[in-house]
């Protein structure tokens, strides 16, 4: 499957922002999504997975209740809907997918999108 991430940019902070990943080649509905994130000279993080039906959601403690992913399986497609953003948030986004149950290990996803910018100023 191929991903494709779209949506970031240039926000100021409080703003917000909703990145979507459309996905192609592939059924969409075979696998778990997530979103990781990874800020200059630092690894890539976690961020947020879904399950196939969409009914499991998972998030780092400190983007709960900031951050919404969610699935539209017909489009075959990914969103993570931020907001209340903070400098803090500013790196490149990817969305991957897995194969396996919902995973935060950055070993577990069998495809990966080309990432999307997401830049806040303060």
């Amino acid at each position: 499957v191929q991903l494709q991430a779209s949506g970031g940019g240039l926000v100021q902070a409080g703003g917000s922002l909703r990145l979507s990943c459309a996905a192609s080649g592939g059924t969409f509905n075979w696998y778990t999504m997530g979103w990781f994130r990874q800020a200059p000279g630092k690894e890539r993080d976690f961020v947020a997975g879904i399950s196939v039906s969409g009914d499991y959601t998972d998030y780092i403690d400190s983007l709960k209740g900031r951050f919404t992913i969610s699935r539209d399986n017909a489009k075959s497609t990914l969103y993570l809907q931020m907001s209340s953003l903070t400098p803090g948030d500013t790196a490149v986004y990817y969305c991957a997918a897995s194969f396996q149950s919902p995973s935060r290990r950055i070993q577990r996803y069998d495809y990966w999108g080309q990432g999307t910018q997401v830049t806040v100023s303060s």
